[in-house]
Formats: structure tokens, C-alpha cells, sequence
């Protein structure tokens, strides 16, 4: 989606699907309801609506109002949102609202299973899209013009697609900066006490057990190992002994389930680590090396640089610092009314 499309967003819906997920539902709607509040404007507003109005059931047993699709008029951006058993709760109708809104040339998206709706009408062919991780490998034999990446949400010319739980949190944020700006975007996450906003290319952490299965208990040991081990790790000889294997079995073992050694697996794992203490806290770099099995903040920076593109330093600089108390709506003397939600 081009920037000036992104900051001309203003009304968005959601189509709730029946069993949708709350958090998903609600984590989406509650950036816009911020971003209103903070900037003391009606920035956004949204709709819920679902093929003929009426009240809609989420997996948690909790009911939400809808208007007909029909009357919302054509919103910028309509969101599906799906949640348990998305095959039965996609109707023909469902689907129908769908293809209307895309004739209308109105951008569409998915929060949670709600992607599967989508590939189901027909809209996601030849397009990315983002699903989560427990739906990605059937949803690729059923829809093979569609390419389901890893991510946590893709952003494909006119389609929006997310996973579940707190994702759409991150999603909508990126949604929204090209209208409110950076600095405000730091400011709605600081009140969701969120200290690191993930963008585009943050990938779904896929358990092992869900792309490997968990037939190989003797894996799951090892990797539990390097996982209770990143400021001292074991030895690829103390590995194989832990886990009463052989140093050949071990290699073996990695490459047939991981396509990589060993020693190349527990770097991933340090490296990750360290990504996360970059972003999420102040430690030093020298204090993030030490914590991270690293023996000199030359070879981490390096390895660094080999696995994610950038230098540590570089990492680090991509926080934004946080607002100022001059700059918040109460300091400037503004009156912060309630948003405006069009139902």
C-alpha cells in the first residue's frame, strides 16, 4: 500500500466472523481509539458490521453489535476478523461482502484466521499475506496461488493481512504513522506499556513442535539445553553427553530436522536473544555481549552483522526516544474528547 493510501485512512470496519478472537478484535480497534484520544481529534473512526447486522459471538463467549454491511457506506479499509473453526464460521454471505467491497476498490485486510475468508473469496490470489502459524501449512495446500509468509502481518498493494494475539497491535500502529507521525506512535504504545513496536519484517516465533512435530523428543532436549544456556553455552561435546547422544548423532540429528549444524542453531539462538535485549531493554552493548555467551563485543558485532544486516549500534538507534512531557495533549492545554465510533 502506497504511503499517501495509508495516511488517507480514516474509516475503518471490521467484519467480526463468528468465534472470533477478542484480543486480535480488540488490539486493532484500540490504536484508533488512542490515537483519537491523544491527539485530541477525531482522527479515525470505525465501524463493526457483519452480511446482515446483529449481534456476533467471539470465541470467548462475549458478543459484539454489528450494523448490515450493506449500509456502512465504503469505508477505506475493511478489516475480517476470524477466529476459531474459520471454515464454518465462513458464510457465502460473508464472502459475498466481501467481493462487493472489492469491487468498490475499498483495501481489505485480515486480523487473525480472517485471512482465511479472504483467500476463500478469491481476493488473495497472486498476493502475500500473513495467517497464524497453527493455519499456515494447510492454508498453503488449499490456496497454492497464495503466498503465506512468516511474518506477523503483510502489507500487499491493497491488502492488509495479520496474525492473531497482540500482532494487530504492531499492525495497526505502522498503519496509522503515515498520518500521525512517529513521535505519536511512541506515545500510544507507551500507554499500552509496549516498548518495542514490530514492524513488517518481524516473523511469527513458530514453535518448533508445530513445523517439526513432536516425535523427536531427543531435538526438543538439546534445543532446551542451548535455550537455558545463552551466557555460558555447553560445548558441542557437552550437548551430545547431556543429552546421551554422540557428538555424530547430535550433527546428524540438526541437519535432517533444522538443515544447519548444531553450533549454527545455538547462534541463531544467541543472536535472537540479543536482538530482543537491544530493543526491549538499556542494557550496554558490552553488557548484552557478556549476556549472550559472546567473548568480545568484536566477534558479537560481527556475527551480528552477518545474521540481521545492521551492527548492534545501528539496532539500537532504531528505538525512537520517547515523548517529552511538553508534548503531551495535557502539557499544550489541549481538552482530549472521547472518540468518535461510528457503529
Amino acid at each position: 500500500m502506497l504511503p499517501d493510501r495509508t495516511a488517507s485512512l480514516a474509516h475503518f470496519a471490521f467484519m467480526p466472523l463468528p468465534d472470533f478472537t477478542m484480543i486480535a478484535f480488540t488490539n486493532a480497534i484500540e490504536v484508533l481509539r488512542m490515537a483519537n484520544y491523544l491527539s485530541g481529534q477525531p482522527l479515525y473512526r470505525w465501524s463493526i458490521i457483519s452480511p446482515e447486522g446483529g449481534p456476533v459471538a467471539s470465541s470467548n463467549g462475549l458478543s459484539i453489535d454489528t450494523g448490515p454491511a450493506e449500509c456502512v457506506g465504503r469505508p477505506d479499509i475493511v478489516f475480517v476478523c476470524g477466529g476459531i473453526d474459520v471454515q464454518r464460521a465462513t458464510t457465502p454471505a460473508h464472502l459475498a461482502a466481501l467481493r462487493r467491497f472489492a469491487r468498490m476498490g475499498v483495501a481489505l485486510g485480515s486480523l487473525c484466521t480472517g485471512t482465511y475468508a479472504l483467500a476463500k473469496s478469491g481476493l488473495l490470489a497472486g498476493y502475500a499475506c500473513a495467517i497464524h502459524w497453527e493455519n499456515m501449512s494447510a492454508l498453503k495446500e488449499e490456496f497454492p496461488s497464495t503466498r503465506f509468509l512468516k511474518e506477523l502481518f503483510v502489507i500487499d498493494r491493497d491488502r492488509v493481512t495479520c496474525t492473531g494475539g497482540v500482532a494487530p497491535l504492531d499492525m495497526m500502529l505502522h498503519l496509522i504513522t503515515a498520518r500521525v507521525g512517529t513521535a505519536r506512535v511512541t506515545q500510544i504504545a507507551e500507554q499500552f506499556v509496549v516498548e518495542h513496536v514490530r514492524d513488517t519484517s518481524a516473523q511469527q516465533r513458530m514453535p518448533l513442535v508445530a513445523r517439526l512435530g513432536s516425535a523427536n523428543k531427543s531435538l526438543f532436549e538439546v534445543i532446551s539445553l542451548m535455550e537455558n544456556n545463552i551466557e555460558e553455552p555447553l560445548s558441542r561435546e557437552e550437548l551430545a553427553r547431556l543429552a546421551n547422544m554422540s557428538q555424530r548423532q547430535l550433527q546428524r540429528l540438526f541437519h535432517e530436522h533444522l538443515g544447519m549444524t548444531p553450533t549454527h542453531y545455538y547462534l541463531t539462538l544467541r543472536l535472537r536473544r540479543a536482538r530482543e535485549l537491544l530493543l526491549q531493554t538499556d542494557m550496554s552493548i558490552m553488557q548484552i555481549t557478556m549476556a549472550c555467551g559472546f567473548q568480545s563485543a568484536c566477534h558479537f558485532s560481527k556475527s551480528y552483522r552477518d545474521a540481521f544486516g545492521s551492527a548492534p549500534t545501528g539496532e539500537r538507534r532504531k528505538r525512537v526516544a520517547p515523548l517529552s512531557g511538553l508534548d503531551s495533549p495535557a502539557a499544550a492545554g489541549v481538552v482530549v474528547p472521547a472518540p468518535v465510533v461510528h457503529v
